[in-house]
């Protein structure tokens, strides 16, 4: 490029975007001239899903902004807890995220998930057409205009990728509302309306039972509860339930 010369400055969490070279402070980028300042966020590895406010000699500024020469141009990474605007606060997830998908169906949060990979642009087009916040580690796919809303997911373990979801979005926790499979309510069933679902032995051991009112599931605490009430409790602790307080409904 043989365009005007901009000073650029990532904030800390963004480095990992970009080039070693500009993970140290403030590096000089030639631009074209013309190339807005999204483009030229996204041009050095930034997804624009990452980026909150942008700065020109210390004003604020849209993407739509075309930088000048001498200009110094500051990335601030997204603000926390993330306000998503113009719908509910649900997600999608794609392929590679089952793990993070049933933990937050686990806490009642509204975590629509394919097992198979449906490609890059249906799960765009989804994004957009339910208003769902796109998760994802792949960051072409946070590239793509059509997505209504989309975060990076930081990690490659659940535990940290849970945890970096519910800092960022601060979704209201329900925990045991959910069903793990496919995502629908679960409803209080008696053991007479499911008995047809259950083993022999579960129907002599357990008493509890909900079932998801969409593909009919049935759940009871099984040996893994306590593991499941683990990872609830720990959540609910770090991250409050409905009112900022630990939930009183059990299952």
């Amino acid at each position: 490029m043989n365009g005007p010369e901009i000073t650029l400055e990532v904030a800390p969490e963004l480095r990992l975007f970009v080039a070693h070279g500009r993970r140290g402070g403030p590096t000089a980028l030639t631009t074209d001239g013309f190339s807005t300042l999204g483009h030229v966020v996204e041009s050095i590895g930034v997804p624009l899903t990452e980026a909150g406010q942008l700065l020109a000699d210390g004003r604020p500024v849209p993407v739509s902004h075309i930088p000048g020469a001498g200009e110094l141009i500051e990335v601030r990474a997204v603000r926390r807890p993330q306000q998503v605007p113009g719908a509910p606060l649900r997600f999608l997830l794609d392929v590679h995220l089952g793990t993070l998908a049933r933990r937050l169906r686990l806490l009642g949060v509204d975590a629509a998930y394919e097992s198979e990979d449906i490609g890059d642009p249906a799960l765009a087009t989804r994004s957009a057409e339910q208003r769902r916040v796109l998760l994802s580690r792949d960051r072409g796919l946070l590239r793509r205009r059509e997505i209504w809303a989309g975060a990076y997911v930081y990690s490659d373990r659940p535990e940290e990728q849970l945890r970096d979801v519910l800092g960022r979005f601060a979704p209201v926790l329900a925990p045991w509302t959910r069903c793990t499979a496919c995502n629908g309510e679960l409803a209080d069933a008696d053991k007479d309306s499911v008995s047809d679902r259950l083993e022999q032995g579960t129907q002599a051991s357990y008493d509890v039972f909900a079932q998801c009112t969409v593909c009919g599931r049935v759940y009871w605490r099984g040996a893994h509860h306590s593991r499941l009430e683990a990872v609830v409790a720990d959540a609910v602790r770090e991250f409050g339930g409905p009112d900022g307080r630990p939930p009183g409904r059990d299952r």
